[in-house]
């Protein structure tokens, strides 16, 4: 379960280019596949684009900076 998705915590990142907080756009797999919520989450962690996210138990969180465009994708490890 990741405690950023079931609002346990907040996700707080500045961004490495223009130094603002981050928004928090959620789950990389929500951008790739309208439907993937559809999916059990396993299924979705084998096609989001990054290996270790089903093995390791991590969800990839997109990042955007509303100041310069910036985006950035956080790993959150999930409880």
């Amino acid at each position: 379960m990741c405690p950023i998705c079931n609002g346990l915590r907040e996700l707080e990142k500045i961004c490495t280019v223009c130094g603002t907080t981050l928004a928090d756009s959620g789950k990389v797999s929500d951008f790739l596949d309208p439907y993937g919520h559809y999916n059990d989450e396993e299924t979705i962690k084998m096609g989001d684009g990054y290996p270790h996210t089903a093995r390791d138990q991590i969800c990839p969180h997109l990042m955007i900076c509303k100041n310069c465009n910036h985006d950035q994708v956080v790993f959150i490890q999930e409880v």
